[in-house]
């Protein structure tokens, strides 16, 4: 404004006497405006005064109403403390009614409950009594500060007198029941289930409560099963061996004489009659007892009716199998009625003594191979079984026996091994080229082996087979020795490696390296005996063949083939090569005991006699004047016509 001012070029002394002017009028009016509204101004003050009073008299009442609710306040909070006290009060009391009900319910002993220990029969409402009798018991044993109330001293001394009177009588009938475990034809089980595990609390009121009485009911269980369960196995043990088919005796070894020609020793038990030289060394059907290895056990006086016979592996599955389930019962038993498995060893150690002195006069006798791998893998499959049941009471027991039967299989192993060693070739020598009666005893024997070795995977087994794969080995060639010709000894090489591949494929399981080992020996003799026939009728032929047919004509020292060294053999040849055929079929047929064998070994001599006719004619292309032969040679086409005829009789 002042700028304005100053822009306009207004002296200020001027403009503030112009602005004084204006405020004077101003005032003047403004009082005037004043004087008019004066009686409104009066009006209003009046009505002022009049709200002023009204007020005063409000806050007058409102501080009555402060000062009533601030003693309200005070009694609600006094009322609020009141009803905490009684609040807790309350639980207190609720707290020591439990307390003392609780304390009332445990010491207050109903007549009807004394009446029942002391007169009645121990039934399942005597087991109802003596469940409410621990749980007082415990309540009495574990709260000692109650000890000093005039009720528990009151009651404490009537509670020991029913305790003293139910362990009594729960002695007395346990010990009734135990006792009748001894009566002959009792079925254990059934007394056991039915009854003893009926009543299984009271012998868990005696664990609790009759710690004087206890082990005396645990002893005499122990003590009545031990024996029971001794005779009952030391029984069946008795029965089992009236039914024993023995197969096998000391001198049943593979490198000993004919069987058939030996006679047993004078104490020695008289063995089952056998079809055939090979059956104590063949598997056959003694390999089922494995498929049946959780069958029932057999029941001696059926067997014995029916005149039945078992080798032994099956009377030790049956055996076992009754140790099992035996075993498998008494541990459920125990664990449940007694609340331990440790009681379980002391009750089997006496049939577990039976078993061991059985089977430890067994052993010594026992000279059967194959039943001793047998009994290994029943073993085995019968831990196995016990791992299923998810009962571990036996597996210390399977384990030494195992390390008891392995020795013994592992000795008689040997003696097999050793009788082929020291074997006499001359005392075994037959002048007969078809296989040899240890050779035949050799294969049903490793067949055996691998077939119980396969699923279970044996490396110390496989090391043993092949030591017996060599021992054989070496007497089979031993005993080709003993021909003077060398064709005939490769003939008995060859049906005695025949045999044992045979009997290996016929036993349906994977040889292994035996089998592997014993083809390529088959396939070495083949190729011996092929060359040897071929020498024997075609000779001259074949020496050419492999001395001058092979020779380079563009070497150096390598002399031509001259005419008068070939025309002899491709005449020969022409005359007499269907005869020569003809004639080593026939030997073939006679030479070969298996004529599939036999076919296959002809197949290989033809096949290689056409290889060498072929580098013959061959060579005829290098001599001069050799097509004058032309007439004379004999057509590849026919020889192998010739060859596919004998090859239509496999």
């Amino acid at each position: 404004m002042v700028g304005s001012i100053l822009g306009q070029g207004i002296q200020l002394r001027e403009y503030a006497v112009e602005v004084e002017e204006n405020l004077r009028q101003v005032e003047l009016e403004s009082i005037q405006d004043y004087m008019k509204e004066s009686d409104n101004l009066v009006s209003l003050h009046a009505q002022i005064r009049e709200c002023d009073t009204i007020l005063t008299q409000m806050e007058s009442l409102l501080g009555g109403f402060q000062a009533d609710l601030g003693s309200i306040s005070s009694e609600i909070k006094n009322l609020q403390e009141q009803s905490m006290s009684m609040g807790i009060k309350l639980k207190n009391r609720k707290v020591a009614e439990a307390k003392l009900a609780k304390f009332l319910e445990e010491v207050v002993v109903p007549p009807n409950m004394i009446d029942t220990i002391v007169d009645g029969e121990v039934n399942e409402e005597y087991v109802n009594v003596l469940m409410v009798l621990s749980k007082k018991l415990k309540y009495v044993a574990e709260n000692v500060g109650s000890k000093d109330s005039l009720a528990m001293e009151d009651v404490i001394p009537e509670f020991e007198k029913l305790r003293s009177k139910a362990v009594y009588k729960a002695r007395e009938f346990l010990m009734q029941k135990l006792y009748a475990l001894k009566r002959p034809k009792t079925n254990i089980q059934i007394l056991q289930q039915n009854v003893l595990l009926k009543y299984k609390y009271v012998a868990t009121f005696l664990q609790d409560h009759g710690h004087e009485v206890y082990p005396e009911v645990r002893a005499a269980y122990v003590d009545t099963m031990n024996k029971v369960l001794s005779v009952h196995f030391r029984s069946y043990i008795l029965a089992l061996e009236k039914l024993q088919l023995d197969i096998v005796t000391a001198n049943d070894l593979l490198g000993v004489e004919d069987l058939g020609t030996r006679s047993t020793g004078l104490f020695s038990r008289p063995r089952e009659p056998l079809k055939n030289r090979g059956a104590v060394f063949a598997l056959g059907n003694r390999a089922f007892v494995l498929k049946d290895v959780d069958g029932p056990a057999i029941i001696p006086h059926i067997a014995e009716s029916s005149n039945q016979k078992f080798p032994y592996e099956v009377l030790f599955r049956s055996l076992h199998k009754l140790l099992m389930d035996t075993a498998t019962s008494e541990y459920l038993f125990c664990t449940s009625f007694f609340g331990e498995d440790g009681i379980f060893n002391e009750i089997f150690s006496g049939s577990f003594a039976v078993i061991e002195e059985h089977t430890n006069a067994v052993l010594p006798n026992c000279f059967d191979a194959i039943g001793l791998l047998l009994m290994i893998r029943l073993t085995n499959e019968h831990k196995l079984i016990m791992w299923n049941r998810r009962i571990p009471s036996l597996d210390s027991y399977f384990d030494k026996l195992v390390l008891v039967l392995w020795p013994r299989f592992k000795m008689v192993f040997d003696m097999h091994l050793s009788s082929l060693r020291t074997a006499n070739p001359r005392a075994l020598w037959e002048d007969d080229v078809r296989p040899h009666y240890v050779t035949r005893r050799y294969a049903e024997f490793a067949a055996s082996l691998l077939h119980l070795t396969i699923k279970y995977g044996d490396g110390q087994l496989d090391l043993n087979l092949e030591r017996l794969r060599v021992a054989i080995d070496d007497l089979l060639v031993k005993l080709s020795r003993m021909f003077r010709q060398q064709k005939q000894q490769t003939t008995f090489l060859i049906n005695n490696y025949d045999l044992v591949l045979s009997v290996l494929k016929e036993a349906g399981t994977d040889g292994g390296k035996t089998q592997q080992q014993f083809e390529e020996l088959l396939k070495g003799s083949t190729t011996v005996f092929v060359e040897e026939e071929l020498r024997e009728h075609f000779g001259a032929l074949i020496a050419f063949v492999k001395t001058r047919a092979g020779e380079d004509s563009g070497t150096s020292n390598a002399q031509p083939i001259k005419l008068e060294e070939v025309e002899p053999l491709v005449k020969d040849f022409a005359v007499r090569w269907k005869t020569a055929i003809e004639v080593m079929h026939k030997d073939v047929i006679t030479s070969f005991s298996n004529f599939v064998c036999g076919m296959e070994i002809l197949r290989a001599a033809l096949t290689q006699l056409l290889l060498y006719y072929t580098r013959l004619s061959d060579s005829l292309k290098r001599v001069g004047g050799g097509a004058a032969l032309g007439k004379d040679v004999v057509s590849i086409s026919s020889i192998m016509h010739e060859i596919k005829k004998y090859s239509r009789t496999f």
